[in-house]
């Protein structure tokens, strides 16, 4: 297990989140790609409702996950993962064309697919009674749609993206996992079989529950009636 309190990582995240964001808040990224690597490290958690002042200092907007290693400090997961790749050698291809895939798909998870699908979930949960969402999920909708069928024409009968399992795995399977909300991925068989293989691993498996329990060690007490 590397949850260990004395490991020189550390990685800060949210204490509690409302069950809705169970599962996908983004430091699962960067526990997960510890697991995979058996890489030791300890939390910090701040609370996600009242986010103390001094961690703006840190990250400026007050977002997860945060990395500290020994003197190095960083904040998106995307720098967090690249940076556990390189420094351990491990989970992203030294040199040649297999890196440059897996560094195209990193950035593409974060840039090209998760913005629209965070578009997407807000129209669902946060704003789906409001006029503006109604107006705009279609054409969303189809944009959305139209990158996923593209992807999944480029992953084809590939079992990851970048020849070996690596970071852009990581960062793109837990994208992938929001759109079960949007029920996008039964007409892409490629896609959800790719979700699946991604999120079976182990190592996904333990980043997932040991995200869960520290929300069920913080779970605020229920109102009294």
């Amino acid at each position: 297990m590397p949850i260990d309190p004395q490991a020189k990582l550390e990685i800060t995240a949210f204490s509690w989140v409302p069950p809705f964001a169970h599962g996908l808040v983004r430091d699962l990224r960067v526990r997960w790609a510890c697991e995979e690597l058996g890489l030791p490290y300890r939390e910090r958690l701040v609370s996600a409702m009242d986010r103390p002042e001094w961690y703006y200092a840190e990250q400026p907007w007050g977002q997860v996950p945060y990395l500290r290693d020994g003197e190095v400090t960083l904040f998106e997961s995307g720098a967090i993962l690249l940076h556990i790749a390189e420094s351990t050698g491990r989970l992203l291809a030294p040199s040649g064309q297999e890196r440059a895939c897996a560094l195209s798909w990193l950035f593409a998870a974060f840039n090209s697919v998760e913005p629209g699908l965070f578009e997407l979930s807000n129209i669902n949960t946060f704003s789906k009674n409001e006029e503006w969402a109604k107006l705009r999920k279609p054409s969303l909708l189809a944009a959305v749609g139209q990158r996923l069928d593209r992807m999944q024409a480029q992953l084809g009968d590939f079992e990851w993206l970048a020849g070996a399992f690596s970071i852009a795995d990581i960062a793109m399977v837990t994208v992938l996992r929001n759109l079960a909300l949007a029920d996008m991925l039964v007409d892409r068989p490629a896609l959800a079989a790719y979700v699946e293989r991604g999120t079976a691993r182990p190592a996904f498996q333990t980043a997932l529950a040991d995200q869960l329990a520290a929300f069920a060690r913080n779970a605020p007490e229920p109102a009294r009636t």
